[in-house]
C-alpha cells in the first residue's frame, strides 16, 4: 500500500467511479454526472446510480441559486459539518441549521411536534428561497410539502432521508409535491440517503459553481 495525498487518493477514486460507471454500461448526463459521482464517492454505493432523481434543471437551478448566494439550510448538524463552508463563502453563501436552537426546542416541546418541523417553519420565515437539505428527517419533508402549498419556494431541496418508518413515503411525497409546484429537488428514491449524501449533494453543487 502505498502513502497517497488526499487530493490524490480523490482524483483516483473519481477515475475508478467513472471506470466502473461506464463498464456498466451507463452514460450519465453531463449536468448530473458531478452529483452523482461525488455521491458514489462519499458511499461507495453504486445503487445510487438507480436510485437518484433529478427534476428538470435540478443542478443548473441549485448552482445558479449558490451564485446568487442563497442560504443552505440543513435538518442535521451532521450534515452542516458535512457542507464546505470555505467553499460556500467564495460564492458568497452560508449554510445554517436551526435544529440546536434553543427556541427550536421549546417550540417543539410546548407544540409536541419534532424540531425538524419547527426548524422548516423558521426557514420558511427566514429563508424562504433557500437550498433545503434534508438527510435524517422525514418529518422536515412533510413539513416542506406544507410550507411549499402556503407559499415557500425553495431555490432547490436535496431530500435524502435514511430510514425505515415514513422515509420513502415522505420522499415521494415532496418529489409530488415539487413536480406539482415546479420547485426543483434531488432525491433518493427508496430507504437509502443520510446526511453525508445530501453534504455530498451540496458540495457538489458548490464546487460546481464555483468552476463555472
Amino acid at each position: 500500500m502505498e502513502f497517497c495525498k488526499p487530493a490524490e487518493i480523490e482524483k483516483e477514486s473519481m477515475r475508478i467511479i467513472s471506470e466502473e460507471i461506464s463498464a456498466r454500461g451507463i452514460t450519465l448526463p453531463e449536468d448530473i454526472a458531478p452529483v452523482v459521482k461525488r455521491v458514489i464517492h462519499t458511499t461507495a454505493d453504486f445503487d445510487y446510480l438507480d436510485t437518484l432523481f433529478f427534476s428538470p434543471g435540478a443542478v443548473r437551478k441549485g448552482i445558479e441559486a449558490l451564485k446568487k448566494g442563497k442560504v443552505i439550510v440543513t435538518d442535521t448538524n451532521m450534515a452542516l459539518a458535512g457542507i464546505s463552508k470555505k467553499s460556500l463563502v467564495l460564492l458568497g453563501g452560508k449554510a445554517v441549521c436551526f435544529m440546536a436552537d434553543e427556541a427550536v426546542a421549546a417550540e417543539a416541546r410546548e407544540q409536541g411536534i419534532t424540531r425538524a418541523v419547527v426548524s422548516v417553519r423558521h426557514a420558511a420565515e427566514l429563508y424562504p428561497e433557500c437550498i433545503y437539505a434534508v438527510g435524517n428527517a422525514p418529518t422536515a419533508l412533510f413539513e416542506l410539502g406544507e410550507q411549499i402549498r402556503k407559499g415557500m419556494r425553495p431555490s432547490l431541496i436535496v431530500a435524502l432521508p435514511v430510514g425505515f418508518v415514513n422515509v420513502v413515503e415522505a420522499k415521494e411525497m415532496i418529489i409530488k409535491i415539487c413536480t406539482e409546484e415546479n420547485i426543483p429537488i434531488i432525491a433518493s428514491r427508496g430507504r437509502k440517503g443520510g446526511s453525508n449524501v445530501a453534504a455530498a449533494i451540496c458540495n457538489a453543487l458548490i464546487y460546481k459553481a464555483i468552476d463555472i
